[in-house]
């Protein structure tokens, strides 16, 4: 028997691999669970994306269920979150690293969904497989979101913008911009993009891939600067936490985020060999990671100030209006 706090003895060449007891034996705690979050999650995007109110003239706001709209969403939405967290998880398998199976989260949100997270349940050995677990989750959701957000502008219509005429007004990244203005061309200042489904997939997935990508603490983007700056990266996650509470100046989105991060933590723990550099080849692919957080990140993703705020609270009155 095995010594649990004890590194396995491997042939010259391989890393020990860490473990703190044996393996769940279980079929539900392999997958089982696994595979009833995703499905809940699955039918959770699907109602949200199913079901909408529609006003019609003379007959109020009536509800609407649209099949097609609800499985759009779905699926471009999960194609999304899954490659993202599968990249987490085939690097850890690559690695020898003991990691669980994506775990969705079903809620009844903007999306139906809060997204899905891997456990790691074993020391990383080095900073090479810190980057290569910490990079692989966002650059494979990223290259999936591309298509998906290239169908969803096809599929999104200009239409004249009204801020008293309800809905929900969402920042657009970068990327959203630069790809609606190659498939729509440039739109007028009285006119916005109406999107659908797939849009609203896209959207989504980019906002989950710049929040991953930001450096602090265990983030994927915590992981990559640790890795690729490890002697600065509790700085630069102090820095990042503070840009966050920053953020609350556009709107209340950013309080929630910020009080999650604070709790997480902003130092990252060592590997086992932190002495080992990552190469040159992982600092440019850290560039890389950089660029797409740049393009995805958006400062106040739901537009909702805070007069919006204390309006929809009731204390309106504290603002004069």
């Amino acid at each position: 028997m095995s010594d649990p706090w004890r590194p396995e003895v491997l042939p010259p060449g391989r890393y020990p691999v860490w473990s703190l007891g044996p393996p769940p034996r279980s079929a539900w705690q392999r997958w089982g669970r696994n595979l009833a979050l995703f499905l809940l999650t699955a039918l959770s995007i699907f109602l949200v994306g199913s079901s909408t109110f529609l006003s019609l003239p003379g007959r109020g706001t009536v509800f609407v269920f649209d099949l097609g709209s609800g499985l759009r969403l779905m699926i471009g939405l999960l194609s999304i979150l899954t490659c993202h967290e599968m990249g987490h998880y085939v690097a850890c398998r690559y690695y020898r690293v003991d990691a669980t199976l994506p775990f969705f989260i079903p809620f009844p949100s903007l999306v139906g969904t809060l997204g899905a997270f891997i456990r790691i349940r074993a020391p990383i050995p080095h900073r090479r497989a810190l980057f290569d677990i910490g990079v692989a989750g966002p650059l494979a959701g990223f290259v999936v979101a591309l298509p998906v957000l290239w169908l969803g502008i096809q599929e999104a219509r200009p239409v004249p913008f009204d801020p008293d005429g309800g809905g929900l007004f969402l920042g657009d990244p970068l990327l959203f911009r630069w790809i609606s203005r190659m498939v729509h061309g440039p739109l007028a200042d009285d006119v916005t993009l109406s999107i659908g489904s797939l849009g609203l997939a896209a959207w989504f997935g980019l906002f989950v891939t710049a929040l991953n990508l930001i450096p602090i603490g265990q983030l994927d983007g915590g992981h990559v600067t640790y890795a690729v700056l490890r002697e600065r990266a509790h700085r630069i996650s102090r820095i990042g936490w503070w840009v966050c509470v920053a953020l609350i100046y556009f709107g209340p989105n950013w309080i929630l985020w910020a009080v999650l991060l604070r709790l997480l933590g902003r130092r990252h723990p060592p590997t086992l060999d932190d002495r080992q550099p990552v190469g040159r080849g992982r600092e440019l692919v850290a560039v890389l990671g950089l660029v797409i957080f740049v393009v995805c990140f958006v400062p106040n993703p739901i537009i909702f100030s805070w007069p919006d705020f204390f309006e929809a609270m009731g204390l309106g009155h504290l603002l004069g209006r």
